[in-house]
Order: C-alpha cells, then sequence, then structure tokens
C-alpha cells in the first residue's frame, strides 16, 4: 500500500477533527460551525478562502506553479435529522441531528489533502477545494452551482467521494458511467367525497381510490419500463382522515421515484400521472400529481474515472479497487456538478465488521452509524495524489 506518509502521520489529528465534527452536527445549510472550523484550518493552512457560496458553502483555492489548468475536490457537510443511539464519547451533543452518513469524514478527508497539498505543493496549477452545504436532498449542489461555482472557480475536472459500510478498509470502488440513480419524489393528493362511515354510499371514499392508486402504480416499472433499465418507485406514506367513523374528504400518497436515466425519469412521470388521474375518475374522485425531480443521474465521465481508478490503484494496489460495481440506487447530489464539469465519485471502505462492532460496518443513515477514523488516511491520500498526477508540472 501506498499512503501519503505525510498524511498517515496526520491520522491522529484528522481524527480529532473529525470526531469534533461529529460531535456538533448541523442540518443542511445550517453549517454555520462546520464552515467555520472549515474556514479556520484552511486559512492555517495558507490557502484563500471563499466564503456564503450556496449559503453556508466554503471553497478553498490554491495556487502554485504556472499552469492554468484547475481541478475540483469536493466533499459535503451536513448531517442528518436522527437521534443518535451511540454512547461513544464523540456522539452528537445535538439532540434529533447526527452525521450519520459519514459527511463528518469526508470533510475532514478533504481538509487533511488540503493540509499536505499546502505544505508540499507538488503539483503546478489550480485546486479548488469544494465543502458544500445541504447534500441531503435539500439541493447544496445546485445552491452552490447556482452562485456562480464553476463560473468563479473553474474546473477541468471535479471529483468526490462517498464511504461505504460494509466494504473492506483499504478498498475502493469506481464505476464509468451511471454509478447512481437520479430522484425524484411525488405527491399525489385525492379529492373524494366526504361522508359518514356508516353511509359510504353517500360520497366518494379517498381511502380506497389511494389504495387501488398505490397498486396500480406498482404496474409502472413492471409493465412500462423497459426489463433493460433499472427503476424503482415506491409509496412511502398515506396520510387521510382523523376520525374512526368519518370518510374523510382527501388522502395523500407520497414516495419517491429513482432511475438512471432522464428518458426513464420521463416515463416513469409521465405513467405516475396517468394512472392517478384515472384510476381516481374511475372511482368518481380527482387526483392532482406533484412530481419533482431532486437529483440528476449520477454519471461519471469514462476517461476521469479510469483517471481516478489509476490514483486507487497507485495507493491500495488493483486488487483491492473494485471496477464496474453494481448500479447504486440511492441518489447523491454531487450529479448536479457532473451534469456540468467531467469529474468521476468513487466509493471508500468504511469497514467489514459487524454492524455496531465500531468497524464501520453499520450501514449509513442508521442511529448506530460512524465513520471509521482509519479511512481518513486513505481517502485524504487519494484526494492530493489525484492533484499531483492530474497537475503534475511539464504534463
Amino acid at each position: 500500500m501506498a499512503l501519503v506518509p505525510d498524511i498517515e502521520a496526520l491520522t491522529g489529528e484528522m481524527t480529532a477533527w473529525r470526531r469534533d465534527i461529529h460531535a456538533h452536527p448541523e442540518l443542511g445549510f445550517q453549517e454555520h460551525r462546520t464552515s467555520k472550523l472549515v474556514i479556520e484550518k484552511l486559512k492555517s493552512f495558507g490557502i484563500e478562502v471563499h466564503t456564503g457560496i450556496g449559503k453556508t458553502g466554503v471553497v478553498g483555492v490554491l495556487r502554485n506553479g504556472k499552469a492554468n489548468r484547475q481541478i475540483g475536490l469536493r466533499a459535503d457537510m451536513d448531517a442528518l435529522p436522527i437521534l443518535e443511539a451511540n454512547t461513544f464519547e464523540h456522539k452528537s451533543t445535538r439532540a434529533g441531528v447526527m452525521h450519520a452518513c459519514g459527511h463528518d469524514g469526508h470533510t475532514t478527508m478533504l481538509l487533511g489533502a488540503a493540509r499536505y497539498l499546502a505544505a508540499t505543493k507538488k503539483f503546478d496549477g489550480t485546486v479548488h477545494f469544494i465543502f458544500q452545504p445541504a447534500e441531503e436532498g435539500i439541493g447544496g449542489a445546485k445552491a452552490m452551482i447556482d452562485d456562480g461555482l464553476f463560473r468563479r472557480f473553474p474546473c477541468e475536472a471535479v471529483f468526490g467521494m462517498h464511504n461505504r459500510p460494509g466494504m473492506p478498509l483499504g478498498r475502493f470502488a469506481v464505476r464509468s458511467g451511471p454509478m447512481m440513480a437520479g430522484g425524484a419524489f411525488f405527491d399525489i393528493d385525492i379529492e373524494g367525497v366526504g361522508s359518514h362511515g356508516a353511509r359510504p354510499e353517500s360520497g366518494v371514499d379517498p381511502v380506497l381510490v389511494a389504495a387501488h392508486v398505490t397498486a396500480a402504480l406498482q404496474s409502472i416499472v413492471s409493465r412500462n419500463v423497459r426489463p433493460q433499465d433499472t427503476a424503482v418507485l415506491s409509496v412511502t406514506q398515506i396520510h387521510s382522515g382523523d376520525a374512526y367513523n368519518v370518510i374523510p374528504q382527501r388522502a395523500r400518497l407520497s414516495g419517491t421515484a429513482r432511475c438512471f436515466s432522464n428518458e426513464v425519469m420521463g416515463l416513469l412521470e409521465k405513467n405516475l400521472r396517468r394512472l392517478a388521474q384515472s384510476v381516481a375518475a374511475g372511482f368518481g374522485a380527482r387526483a392532482t400529481t406533484d412530481f419533482r425531480v431532486t437529483f440528476p443521474p449520477l454519471l461519471n465521465d469514462a476517461r476521469e474515472a479510469e483517471f481516478a481508478a489509476s490514483i486507487c490503484n497507485d495507493i491500495v494496489g488493483a486488487e483491492h479497487v473494485k471496477r464496474d460495481p453494481a448500479l447504486i440506487m440511492a441518489s447523491e447530489d454531487f450529479a448536479f456538478m457532473l451534469a456540468e464539469v467531467p469529474g468521476c465519485y468513487i466509493n471508500i471502505g468504511n469497514g467489514d465488521g459487524k454492524a455496531g462492532d465500531a468497524t464501520g460496518a453499520c450501514e449509513v443513515h442508521n442511529p448506530s452509524y460512524d465513520f471509521n477514523d482509519r479511512a481518513l488516511p486513505y481517502g485524504a491520500s487519494f484526494f492530493a495524489r489525484l492533484v499531483e498526477q492530474r497537475l503534475r508540472s511539464g504534463v
């Protein structure tokens, strides 16, 4: 293995940073303390700092040499609205908020790389360290882009990573092309006619309509999407009524759709609207649909994926780099950045022990999750070696 020695020596210090961030989690667009920590660290490294990009986003700029080449490295900073179940010393100090997805680790790995690169400057060009707010479904990447991220900080390529519980420590996974699904949320409001629960014939029951719409929606993937394409459509909420003896006037269904192409997403939306309206009409009710695409599919550029894989090979050996791993149905708003600039998003192993035994195997978005601090030098080394190889003098 070829971890960067100077970064490996920083593991203890990076662990302290990471645990401090973990103990003080902040939700999307509320990352004021985290942003302040990032700003202070970058300035102490001698890196130029720009703030307020996408509300609480931060960009550090490090220049060296004369080359007019620029790349971006991105980490996310926000936490989740989850009550932490862990009891270790660095557990969340804020009830109902925790770093259950490892963004504390992602931020720390990028800070570690920034410190090393600022100290050694073994590159020729410009590095933009992008610390993004609000990744968890509320549009932090798009907010930074709308604030002129790539206009103000042009990049020929942009790179990011996410930890992967269940993948052994010291392993990476890289995929060319589609990697993570595009995501959409939907709400279907059904308007019926309320009545007494004992006299259903005098009304139009929106609860019954909601049940039939839910069942009908499951036919979209099985009968409208080509078997060669991958898609998921899930109704995750049904809300209606307040009393035992009242057939309500309205019902609402909510859920999510996931797929790996914009074409399939359009097909899902078209058929969801059609079925909701027609099934409701068949019962004498009305349906209004709100379908919102929240993330585009995450598409890695083939050239940049190959380059990222070569850096992983250098660090852990090709036998520990999984090429073309399985598609991931979850979504990631780094996809917005990749839609603007070619680049690559990779996975880094968080550990494969038993869940709950502090080896990084507990799944993300779980109240017992914690980032594995032993992964910090691997991620920071990836970012650092990527810059040194991409921005080599004379290349």
